[in-house]
């Protein structure tokens, strides 16, 4: 049998990934990951000669839905500014041939925020209230999208750098988000006693020191390609309780893990669980005694999940 190799471009992903359930479809995901019938290979980060850059290649083979690909995203410095990029390819694992390719940026940014939300919903106490989005950026709105529904949120506090600056236009398209949205000039008043605090930037050096919190929060931090990028410091990791999207290849991504194994006497044997163990309820929840820290670097198999479920909507609606 004849298959077509389907080509997305951006605008066709933001057509259909609106009408995917993003986190049902990882949830299943991690799922298939704990029961061992998807595989996740370590993340490579591959340097182009002359320090003209890098790309990172993200691997995953879903044997549940029988398809296996790869999502390459390059990081290219510019004068004007560094270009990242991504495209994934989607191909069978019953006859080897592609699927699909398609331009990955929408994808990247729905299945980080999808990610982050699956841990928020796993990992925070159900009587939480108060959340803070540091970075009011695509990826930023798109966590806050994500996790609006997850509890019952009685104060959203966003902040940004230069959020004070930004015209008043679109300072009225954050506040319309939800009647519980602020704007926060201060990052310390943003953070203050926030029950959840997502840190969505694309900063490579520390945005907030724990240490400075009032009480105990869950943390989650998404950070950038650059290399050893970090949210937070990484003497701060001893003094949490670490969680991370996948405990086999996060540690050795993840810029403020590495930093804090080599230099804080810190352990990935210490982290507590990964989304996997989470979903299928093996890993220990949180006491909230101290910060819970949750750490994902993007996986491979989540680009894989969701552009099969793109690729399945485009073959029910043609």
């Amino acid at each position: 049998m004849h298959h077509e190799v389907a080509v997305f471009d951006a605008a066709r992903v933001a057509g259909l990934i609106g009408q995917i359930d993003v986190q049902a479809v990882l949830r299943r995901m991690f799922l298939a990951l704990a029961q061992g019938s998807a595989v996740q290979p370590p993340q490579l980060r591959n340097l182009f000669p002359d320090a003209q850059g890098n790309f990172i290649s993200y691997l995953g083979i879903h044997g549940s839905e029988r398809l296996f690909g790869a999502k390459l995203s390059p990081y290219i410095p510019r004068p004007q500014g560094a270009l990242v990029t991504a495209w994934t390819l989607l191909l069978s694992m019953d006859d080897g041939q592609p699927r699909l390719l398609c331009d990955a940026g929408q994808l990247t940014v729905e299945r980080t925020a999808g990610a982050t939300a699956l841990a928020v919903d796993l990992l925070a106490p159900a009587g939480v209230s108060k959340l803070a989005v540091i970075g009011s950026g695509r990826l930023g709105l798109a966590h806050l999208r994500h996790v609006l529904p997850l509890r019952d949120w009685q104060e959203i506090r966003l902040h940004s750098l230069g959020i004070a600056e930004l015209p008043a236009v679109q300072r009225q398209a954050l506040l319309d988000i939800d009647p519980h949205v602020g704007i926060h000039a201060q990052l310390a008043s943003a953070v203050a006693d926030a029950d959840v605090i997502m840190l969505c930037t694309s900063a490579g050096v520390s945005v907030l020191d724990p240490a400075l919190l009032t009480k105990p929060a869950l943390i989650t931090s998404i950070c950038t390609n650059a290399q050893f990028a970090h949210e937070v410091p990484p003497a701060s990791l001893p003094q949490m309780e670490v969680y991370c999207d996948y405990r086999a290849t996060t540690p050795d991504s993840a810029g403020e893990m590495r930093l804090a194994r080599e230099q804080h006497h810190w352990s990935p044997a210490s982290i507590r669980g990964d989304l996997p163990e989470l979903v299928v309820g093996s890993a220990p929840l949180p006491a909230y005694d101290r910060h819970v820290f949750f750490r994902s670097i993007g996986l491979g198999l989540e680009d894989v999940a969701i552009a099969g479920e793109l690729y399945r909507l485009h073959r029910q609606q043609s």
